[in-house]
């Protein structure tokens, strides 16, 4: 555990220095207090735009995150050094992970204070179970870039169709019908309901399933390619 959370603290003194990662924190929950205490549309649904943003903060802000992070060090050699210092990749990984989730998490309260007390804990619940499934997938492209650069190009796609998807769906159905599979969907649908009793059997499959699948591909990449 000391050692998991040396590099939790390496990783906050890194996004202070990294300005691109500092803004994926602080741009969707930003952006979300800005439209909805600034704009008001008639027959708009009750907090709209803290919905819809934050199913796109999930798909976003962890997966690019922990991608950039772990391909960064990857490339700069900093892995190596740690895993020569008797880091284990476990430790390095669980670190990470758990800092972007709390960081994410810090968001995630910000994006919350315009809902109502009694949804808010619902609201940090789901945000929390989405986040670590992104950090799941962003883990994924981290091991399988080589530098920065391809990581960067890879997890583009990936974040566009996770946090796009839900959003393009609520006006095409045949976005809608594709983008069922989808963990950011499942998640999108709780949000609307914003009631625990309202989570489906259906919605909670897909949600395990689409973590069972980036949890054998990051067991996969890992066995292939490792964290050097």
């Amino acid at each position: 555990m000391q050692k998991v959370l040396v590099i939790f603290r390496k990783q906050m003194r890194d996004t202070f220095k990294n300005k691109t990662i500092l803004i994926q924190f602080i741009l969707f929950p930003l952006i979300t207090l800005i439209m909805e205490n600034c704009i008001t549309v008639n027959d708009m649904p009750e907090n709209f735009f803290t919905k819809l943003f934050a199913v796109m903060y999930i798909g976003m802000a962890p997966l690019t995150a922990v991608s950039s992070v772990i391909s960064e060090e990857k490339e700069k050699n900093t892995l190596r050094v740690l895993m020569h210092a008797n880091i284990r990749p476990w430790q390095y990984l669980t670190g990470v992970g758990m800092y972007v989730w709390t960081i994410c998490m810090i968001g995630a309260g910000l994006m919350s204070v315009n809902l109502p007390s009694e949804q808010r804990l619902f609201f940090l619940g789901v945000m929390a179970a989405g986040f670590i499934i992104s950090i799941l997938a962003g883990a994924c492209v981290g091991i399988f870039s080589k530098n920065q650069m391809m990581a960067t190009s890879v997890v583009m796609p990936v974040m566009m169709v996770f946090s796009f998807a839900p959003m393009l769906a609520m006006f095409n159905d045949i976005i809608r019908k594709g983008a069922v599979v989808f963990y950011t969907q499942q998640l999108k649908n709780i949000f609307d309901e914003m009631a625990w009793s309202a989570v489906s059997g259906k919605s909670i499959v897909i949600i395990i399933a689409n973590t069972m699948v980036f949890i054998l591909l990051f067991a996969v990449l890992y066995r292939k390619k490792g964290l050097e």
